[in-house]
């Protein structure tokens, strides 16, 4: 009696996971195909150029470019180099020391002649205490300021509140921006400048690549697996994942790693949470809620050609803590907002963009990896054939190899920043790949990240960093890439 209650329960379930993902893949097949939408009317405004020069307009509003430092001494010196030479003539660059126990301090002090200002701070800037602020008199555009610790959250507070510039840009230390980058991040703001309050853009795998002076000169795939199988990932999530999501008005993520803000909103929302180990993904969520409730008209865009480049993981712990962190600070927020998820109240983030997240980023590898265990047993007491093992496999794998195949179609048809053809092969591949092994991986670290939440563990991981090369073939950062 009971074995057989057990089976029809086996069974009943198993029914459920393959039905499930099913709309789960329902779900990414409707983001996904309005990212084509999306796309094409991108590259279509982008035909247009104007005959003056962009780059001198005094109608650019100033942008202030938010670095949080911490412990960043090999890269920070050229990673400032690389803001001073972008494209834009309205812009202030705030670098946080954030209470760095390396020599971030001493390298920007020596590299940009930095002296300390002997003002005191004026204004509260809703972060740990600021030690000092220090200015280069040869450099107007660079200020660097040397606060107690207090997470990257709580650093970006501190450029926040010490800068005047309508708009603010939030930029990992670790990141190489795109020349022309922060001018097409902008675009969106000068179109409605009333409306447009954030928009986001992309962020790329730079392992591979060739890079001279601070820029990525030629792209190409990765030769290890680990930062190959990482860059078809980052292609489907931005140029399908957040590209679909912008063109059905609900994206509520903008990386960490790239994103520009009205400043006043920002403040207004009280900054960023410092408590949030996805302090990216929770201010727009913040955002969102805070214009919808007063009825502010808004738009929240994705821009897919500012392109940031950074050091995917290279090593299967570095990248296992990366992704854990990741899922802790997801399903935090979505807990933090939950009176927002399915409430009509909130438009189409509410009603769509946070159920679609729950649904496929929060239940969907946990649902999997349960999937895993659950069909093999079933099929062993007799409540399944081995066929429908097999039709699950070829819903998950089959349609993630179709997904992952969409992000890199995407880059051909749109960008083709690939010139050769040996690339988008090797991709493929990693798409196929992908799915034999590596996904079933990371639905046993989604588990993982589900017990550190409730733990109420808050590590971020060791982060070392490794200077960007003209090859980027071998790089083996062990931090979290954003």
């Amino acid at each position: 009696m009971i074995r057989a209650v057990l089976v029809d329960v086996l069974g009943f379930l198993s029914v459920a996971i393959l039905v499930y993902y099913l709309l789960v893949n329902g779900i990414y097949l409707l983001v996904y195909s309005s990212s084509l939408l999306e796309l094409r009317t991108s590259l279509r405004e982008d035909r247009w150029e104007p005959a003056y020069s962009r780059f001198s307009s005094p109608f650019l509003p100033e942008v202030a470019i938010v670095v949080p430092a911490y412990n960043e001494a090999p890269i920070i010196a050229d990673s400032v180099q690389a803001l001073l030479d972008l494209n834009y003539s309205a812009k202030e660059i705030i670098v946080v020391n954030d209470g760095s126990t390396d020599d971030t301090l001493d390298v920007l002090t020596a590299t940009f002649d930095l002296e300390k200002t002997a003002a005191p701070v004026p204004i509260d800037t809703n972060s740990e205490r600021v030690r000092a602020v220090y200015r280069a008199p040869r450099i107007e555009e660079l200020t660097v300021i040397d606060k107690v610790n207090g997470g990257k959250g709580d650093a970006l507070n501190a450029g926040v509140w010490l800068s005047d510039a309508p708009l603010v840009c939030a930029l990992d230390a670790d990141s190489l921006i795109d020349r022309e980058g922060l001018l097409k991040a902008v675009k969106p703001f000068l179109r409605d400048p009333t409306r447009m309050v954030a928009t986001g853009g992309t962020v790329r795998v730079a392992n591979g690549c060739e890079i001279d002076d601070s820029q990525v000169t030629a792209v190409t795939t990765a030769d290890s697996f680990l930062p190959g199988v990482q860059e078809m990932e980052y292609l489907r999530a931005f140029y399908a994942g957040r590209l679909g999501y912008s063109r059905l008005e609900g994206l509520i993520l903008i990386s960490g790693a790239f994103g520009l803000f009205r400043t006043d909103l920002v403040r207004e929302i009280g900054g960023y949470n410092p408590g949030s180990v996805t302090e990216d993904f929770e201010l727009v969520v913040r955002l969102h809620r805070h214009l919808t409730e007063r009825n502010i008209p808004y738009s929240v865009d994705f821009v897919p050609e500012p392109v940031v480049w950074t050091q995917a993981p290279g090593t299967w712990g570095a990248l296992a803590r990366q992704r854990r962190r990741w899922f802790r600070g997801l399903i935090d927020t979505l807990v933090r907002e939950r009176d927002m998820i399915g409430n009509p109240r909130y438009g189409r983030p509410g009603l769509f963009a946070m159920p679609a997240y729950v649904l496929t980023e929060v239940l969907g590898p946990l649902i999997e990896g349960f999937g895993y265990v659950l069909i093999p047993l079933a099929i062993a007491l007799g409540a399944l054939d081995a066929g429908f093992f097999l039709l699950f496999l070829a819903v998950t794998m089959g349609f993630g190899v179709l997904l992952s195949w969409f992000g890199v179609l995407v880059e051909v048809w749109g960008f083709r920043r690939y010139t050769e053809p040996t690339d988008v092969l090797v991709l493929l591949a990693h798409g196929v790949f992908e799915n034999m092994g590596f996904r079933q991986w990371k639905a046993f670290v989604a588990w993982h990240g589900l017990l550190e939440y409730v733990r109420g563990d808050s590590e971020w991981g060791e982060m070392t960093r490794q200077r960007f090369t003209a090859s980027e073939d071998a790089a083996t950062r062990t931090d979290e890439a954003d």
